[in-house]
């Protein structure tokens, strides 16, 4: 039986509900940041994100610390689903996976086609991520009126997503590389897999702290900081057994799930979408990277998303689950094209101090994640209503 045809776990259900109710955080406290930013008290509030604090702006102390947090969450979440999840049998998994590459190259040859050998070409990253919490939450509006095992396909493939953002991040958005502090950072990773699988070594504390200098010697290297997060993840001890509560990667994840969802990255928005929004706002729109991002996260996404699971079905690799056809597959394809919190990341890396480019990103962003959300609902919610109907009145 596919994991696409299992009951939804407890577990799953946790996360669903967690997630979702960040995702309306999340919009709360972007709005927040929007009118602020455009308001009387704009500057001011600008102002706060560049505190000087230990020599970083407090707005590096968020892209940087708090969100290897964040990282080190989502390494969690997949080490769970690679062992003992929706991911542990590869054959179940081709499915979503098939999905995620599909939502990474489509949108990136289509910013690349537009941005090719030019400065903007950077942000070709931008529009290949999901967000998790944004698409959960349109599906928690939707509620019992989709299947769960959408709800599950979604959730897999966004967290491939994720880790092929990562990826992303630590090849191609490295500025200033260290080989030295970069072997250090490494050195440390060996010796936390040694604590784990040859001294079965099982407290916390000393994952942590080595997690805390793996952090440093990454941010001293060039390599981003936050891919130490899903390194550390990955050097944590970790339980097979369902719901091991003894286990040290259970126990963190439990401890740091609720306080990423309502505390870091409601955060994360507020500091990373104070977008100014000025007179040729429009016109910015219209840039061959802004069309670009758009173009790759609301035409990019559904299509590579349908089209590479149409491969994988049509070539008998694996097959749809019961439950869902073909337009739900689009459907969660269209809301795979809600970027937000890794496209607004990856932006602030791609072009780093050029703050027009970042603002005009930020806006594609924000006006495609809305759009995508927004279609992604009307869409899933006519077919739900169209089926029920249909099965209501079957003649």
């Amino acid at each position: 039986m596919s994991f696409l045809q299992q009951p939804v776990s407890t577990t799953f259900q946790q996360f669903f509900d967690s997630e979702k109710s960040s995702g309306i955080l999340l919009i709360i406290c972007t709005l927040f940041s929007l009118v602020m930013t455009n308001s009387a008290f704009g500057s001011q509030y600008l102002n706060v994100w560049q505190l000087n604090i230990g020599g970083l702006s407090l707005a590096h102390w968020i892209n940087d610390a708090l969100m290897a947090i964040f990282f080190l969450l989502i390494g969690l979440e997949l080490e769970r689903e690679i062992y003992s999840g929706e991911l542990s049998d590869f054959k179940n998994a081709l499915l979503p996976i098939f999905a995620a590459f599909g939502g990474i190259v489509t949108p990136a040859l289509i910013h690349f086609s537009l941005n090719a050998g030019t400065p903007t070409q950077a942000g070709i990253g931008i529009p290949m991520a999901t967000d998790i919490a944004f698409a959960l939450g349109v599906l928690a509006i939707l509620g019992g009126r989709i299947p769960s095992s959408l709800k599950v396909f979604i959730v897999a493939f966004a967290v491939i997503d994720d880790l092929s953002a990562i990826l992303i991040i630590a090849i191609f958005y490295t500025a200033q590389f260290s080989i030295w502090y970069l072997a250090g950072a490494l050195s440390v990773f060996l010796l936390l897999i040694m604590m784990n699988r040859f001294f079965r070594i099982i407290a916390l504390v000393p994952y942590l702290l080595g997690g805390a200098l793996m952090w440093y010697l990454m941010l001293k290297s060039g390599v981003h900081a936050t891919v130490a997060g899903v390194m550390l993840a990955f050097a944590i001890p970790y339980s097979t057994k369902n719901n091991d509560a003894e286990s040290p990667s259970h126990r963190l994840e439990h401890i740091l799930h609720k306080s990423v969802a309502f505390v870091i990255l409601p955060i994360f928005a507020l500091a990373n979408t104070s977008v100014v929004i000025s007179a040729d706002w429009m016109q910015n729109l219209i840039s061959a990277n802004s069309m670009g991002i758009m173009a790759g996260l609301l035409i990019g996404k559904p299509l590579g998303v349908t089209l590479l699971c149409f491969i994988a079905v049509a070539s008998g690799l694996c097959r749809l689950p019961p439950g869902l056809n073909w337009r739900h597959i689009f459907g969660a394809g269209i809301l795979g094209g809600i970027g937000f919190t890794m496209s607004i990341f990856i932006t602030n890396l791609a072009f780093s101090e050029n703050i027009t480019v970042i603002n005009a990103s930020k806006t594609a962003i924000l006006l495609a994640s809305l759009s995508a959300g927004v279609i992604g609902f009307l869409w899933l919610k006519y077919l739900s209503n169209n089926e029920t109907a249909k099965h209501e009145n079957p003649a």
